[in-house]
C-alpha cells in the first residue's frame, strides 16, 4: 500500500496523516473513510438511578469523541456508533480505620457500551466497563454526589475512548 506520512505541528499538539487512517496526539486511531459518529442515549438499567448521570454520560461521550477526533456529531447512524446502559450504581465502604470506623467509601458504577464500526466491523464490541471514585466518609454523599458522577463519568469516558481509539 501506498502511504503518504505528512506531520504538521499547531498548538493544540502533534497530527499525523497516514495513508490508513487518522493518527492524533491523543493517539486516537480512526479510519481514514469515517466521517462522523452518533452516541444514542445511554439508558440507565441499574437498580439505583441517579437522575442525570445517564445525560452526564452520553453528553461527555460526544464531547470526547468531538474534541478527540476528526468525527463530525451526527443524530443518528454515524459511521461509528455508539450505544449503551449503566448496569449498576453503588456506593459502599472500602476503607475501615483502626477503631473499626468507616474512613472511605466509593462511588462504583458499571456500564455496557456498544460500539459499532460501519467502516472497519471487525472493530465491534460490546463490553462492560466499571470504575469508581473514592471519597471520605465524614462527606455527605448527596452533597459530594453530582462532583462525583463527573470524576467517575471521565474515567468511564477515557475508558471507552481508549477501547474503540486507541490502538494498543
Amino acid at each position: 500500500m501506498n502511504r503518504f506520512l505528512t506531520i504538521s505541528f499547531f498548538t493544540a499538539g502533534l497530527f499525523i496523516l497516514t495513508g490508513c487512517g487518522f493518527y492524533s496526539h491523543t493517539g486516537a486511531s480512526v479510519p481514514a473513510n469515517a466521517k462522523t459518529f452518533s452516541v444514542a442515549y445511554i439508558s440507565n438499567v441499574a437498580s439505583i438511578v441517579m437522575p442525570l448521570f445517564s445525560q452526564t454520560l452520553t453528553e461527555k461521550l460526544k464531547t470526547k469523541f468531538i474534541n478527540e477526533t476528526t468525527l463530525k456529531l451526527t443524530q443518528s447512524e454515524g459511521d461509528i456508533r455508539f450505544s449503551g446502559k449503566v448496569l449498576s450504581y453503588s456506593t459502599g465502604p472500602v476503607a475501615v480505620q483502626g477503631n473499626q470506623q468507616n474512613a472511605v467509601n466509593r462511588l462504583t458504577v458499571t456500564i455496557e457500551i456498544t460500539y459499532e464500526n460501519t467502516k472497519e466491523e471487525g472493530k465491534n464490541f460490546t463490553q462492560q466497563f466499571t470504575n469508581y471514585v473514592d471519597y471520605a466518609a465524614t462527606e455527605n454523599f448527596a452533597a459530594v454526589e453530582n462532583t462525583l458522577v463527573n470524576q467517575v463519568c471521565d474515567i468511564l469516558v477515557q475508558d471507552v475512548f481508549n477501547k474503540a481509539f486507541i490502538n494498543w
